[in-house]
């Protein structure tokens, strides 16, 4: 076995702490619905990969504080060597599961990962379980070396669509093209998969925040906005990058300059002990400043943010952590609820930032029409909204902008420092 899946497994012992046999579960194929004999691609749950590096449906990981790991995998049948391919397997046969759990009948058990299969009839319990999976979520989110090199590979790939998909960009062509020649070149520099579907929105498209991309073609002078990460063995890189085809407005300038100081001011304070809340309100701020500098707003910045008014231009988070799978184990430390705010509600994380963590930063501004033609909104914002000037700007699109960082005990790492972020 490998010396970091070891010392994952130590990690994990570390958290649990528990004398429950604790089960996890990698999770099973899942058939495309009406019959067509197909399935989806196969990705096992996060804990079962973290802790086995393999990507075996149906596998069970077992764990007895007595006595260690036990990697239990599917028996291989003559199907599986003619129809896959399969010659061999990882782990122990799945077969011999049962005796070992009847070996330990009288044990309390946990279910993690994905249940069903073989641990259908397992009875876990219910009241450890939410505490096993924030501790086991826990000592997943520093990364190891072995984590950090598959994410520098995938944000390298990445960064080679991105310099392909800008490279395409161009009046008239249309925004799945951009995305077919970004991907393509992902997949030519390393890329397995996509970690995610790729956004691609040019024009109005570009205040949608999770735009799908169309058959819309590019017009001259636009905001075309990418966001996409390609994924190296179950590793994604998520980057955005927005840019104008042909030449930039004033209007356009200034938008993405205010993004552009909000992201810079973010990537260098994602240092050990930031508290992410903290450091999101902070860019809010920041870019509200530059919303009143543009006659949008008026009032005092930080009173702004209090009133939650910039979450008419930036509603969502800053950003969530991110490695094995694209939020991968981001969300709130124990104690901690999401706000109803409307400024915080849709913050992926609230927790302070450690050594090790590779962390998304995405600061943006919109002109969302929904959001800013809302008569009841413009109401309760009138005081402080410049609803004439927002009206000019309404048609122009939006502006994220995107890197990974990695948090070190000196200054943060950005992965994806080497696409730029020219407009």
């Amino acid at each position: 076995m490998s010396d970091h899946i070891n010392g994952r497994r130590r990690r994990a012992e570390m958290a649990l702490a528990t004398d429950h046999i604790v089960l996890i579960g990698a999770g099973s194929h899942i058939a495309v619905p009406g019959g067509m004999d197909r399935i989806y691609p196969f990705k096992p749950h996060p804990h079962h990969y973290w802790l086995t590096g393999h990507r075996t449906p149906g596998a069970v990981l077992a764990y007895d504080s007595n006595e260690g790991w036990r990697d239990f995998t599917p028996d291989l049948t003559e199907d599986d060597r003619v129809w896959e391919g399969i010659t061999e397997r990882e782990g122990e046969p799945i077969s011999g599961l049962q005796a070992w759990l009847d070996d330990r009948a009288d044990r309390p058990k946990v279910v993690l990962g994905v249940g069903g299969g073989p641990l259908a009839d397992i009875r876990s319990d219910r009241s450890a379980e939410h505490q096993f999976e924030i501790q086991l979520l826990h000592a997943r989110r520093p990364k190891d070396g072995f984590e950090v090199e598959l994410m520098k590979r995938a944000c390298n790939a990445t960064g080679e669509g991105f310099a392909r998909a800008r490279e395409f960009a161009k009046p008239g062509v249309t925004e799945r093209a951009i995305q077919i020649e970004l991907e393509a070149e992902c997949y030519r520099h390393g890329g397995q998969a996509m970690g995610y579907d790729a956004i691609v929105g040019s024009g109005t498209n570009a205040a949608v925040l999770h735009f799908a991309p169309s058959q819309r073609t590019v017009g001259e002078n636009e905001f075309v906005l990418i966001d996409a990460g390609c994924e190296i063995d179950g590793y994604t890189a998520d980057v955005t990058r927005t840019f104008v085809v042909g030449s930039a407005s004033t209007q356009q300038t200034e938008l993405h300059g205010i993004v552009k100081d909000a992201l810079e001011f973010g990537n260098a304070n994602c240092k050990p002990g930031k508290e992410w809340r903290e450091l999101h309100l902070e860019c809010a701020t920041l870019m509200t400043k530059g919303l009143v500098s543009l006659g949008i707003l008026k009032g005092e910045p930080q009173g702004l943010v209090e009133r939650d008014v910039h979450a008419l231009f930036f509603p969502h988070g800053l950003g969530h952590l991110v490695g094995l799978g694209v939020r991968d184990a981001s969300g709130y430390l124990p104690g901690r609820e999401r706000s109803d705010r409307f400024g915080l509600a849709f913050l992926r994380m609230d927790l302070p930032l450690e050594s090790g963590y590779i962390t998304t930063v995405e600061p943006g501004l919109y002109f969302i029409e929904p959001l800013l033609t809302d008569p009841h909104r413009r109401e309760r914002f009138a005081d402080c909204v410049n609803w004439d000037e927002v009206d000019r700007w309404i048609g122009i699109g939006g502006v994220r902008l995107e890197d990974n960082l990695l948090v070190t005990d000196d200054e943060p790492i950005n992965l994806t420092s080497h696409i730029p972020l020219t407009i």
